[in-house]
């Protein structure tokens, strides 16, 4: 894929994804991208896939032009950005500039992967907690994989809106209201007692250089998620280390002592980026997590991740003992909408 086809194929996702700013963004720097501006001869060398399923080099960029935006840098960059609407030319000629006037910043930013921590995918974490609190009666324990500023960590702390029906706790840190297809959560509130997540480059939402990488991998036009995660940052106190996802879940399910709860492992939109080997490995020492597991301290693998299908992500759980696997939902990658199927 060259970068002219990544930026075009990044701007096609972001406005199916709701954020026609970006479609205008990605598409300019498609068509007038050239070899003079300072991070061509990176991105042009760059290893591998560019687009949304390697490196990602498209949204790299945008967030840190949006990091220049959100932190004050630029701020002849912010007056060509939402909530001011400006025709191509002008959203051009500033970019451009930026990109000469910033280039070590940019450069530095874009060495590490986007972590945007979509924290409305958080959705498809209530509805389950729900089903399975319904389901077994017992308190959660939570670890997370890929888990980046922990917003999806505190899930058990939001509310879910549902066609006039209010499901989690009666003080939220905030209140999420998808499009929901399908029957209703059963309404047990689920008690997390512990809960733990990894990431190979954790963020500590409280550190300001943390909070706006952040911010910035969500999109301009859609302040909503800004607020929505500012709100969450607030209230995030959950510990996330930094290692390999799959050495810290060997150890995370060799010391999970907490007898009487279920040990509950998830992932959204995460297990896809980790290498073949350790996709293997980590299934492996599940699985043989879940033979050891009692009916009165069950082990649950939840997974919110891209199964190929072109209507959102693949909602499914593995439940032991008996590993059974339940197919719960489809889910915007957003976390927009749910079709909810239940357990």
């Amino acid at each position: 894929m060259t970068l002219t086809d990544a930026f075009l194929r990044q701007a096609r996702a972001c406005e199916g994804l709701g954020s026609p700013f970006m479609g205008q963004l990605l598409r300019l720097l498609a068509r007038n991208w050239h070899a003079d501006l300072p991070l061509a001869p990176r991105f042009a060398a760059w290893p591998g896939d560019l687009g949304p399923s390697g490196a990602s080099l498209p949204l790299r960029l945008a967030g840190g032009l949006h990091a220049l935006v959100l932190s004050g840098r630029d701020p002849a960059l912010a007056r060509a950005y939402p909530p001011n609407h400006v025709p191509d030319a002008t959203l051009w000629a500033e970019v451009e500039r930026a990109l000469f006037a910033h280039a070590r910043f940019l450069e530095h930013w874009c060495s590490s992967a986007p972590q945007t921590n979509e924290l409305r995918r958080s959705i498809a974490l209530v509805a389950a907690g729900h089903a399975l609190t319904h389901r077994l009666g017992l308190p959660i324990v939570l670890s997370e994989l890929g888990a980046s500023g922990g917003l999806n960590l505190i899930w058990d702390r939001y509310a879910l809106a549902i066609k006039g029906t209010t499901f989690g706790p009666s003080d939220p840190v905030l209140t999420l209201a998808p499009d929901w297809t399908g029957p209703l959560p059963p309404p047990d509130t689920p008690r997390v007692i512990d809960r733990r997540g990894v990431d190979l480059n954790p963020l500590d939402p409280h550190d300001p250089n943390d909070r706006l990488r952040l911010l910035a991998y969500l999109w301009a036009d859609q302040p909503e998620r800004l607020e929505r995660s500012r709100a969450a940052i607030a209230a995030q106190i959950a510990p996330v280390d930094k290692g390999d996802a799959i050495d810290w879940l060997e150890t995370r399910l060799l010391r999970h002592s907490h007898p009487g709860a279920l040990h509950l492992v998830y992932h959204t939109v995460a297990w896809q980026y980790f290498p073949a080997s350790a996709q293997e490995r980590g299934t492996a020492l599940i699985e043989a997590a879940g033979a050891q597991a009692t009916e009165s301290s069950p082990l649950a693998w939840l997974s919110m991740e891209n199964d190929g299908d072109d209507i959102g992500a693949a909602l499914t759980l593995r439940l032991w003992p008996g590993g059974t696997v339940h197919a719960l939902a489809r889910v915007d990658f957003h976390g927009r909408w749910i079709n909810w199927a239940g357990l």
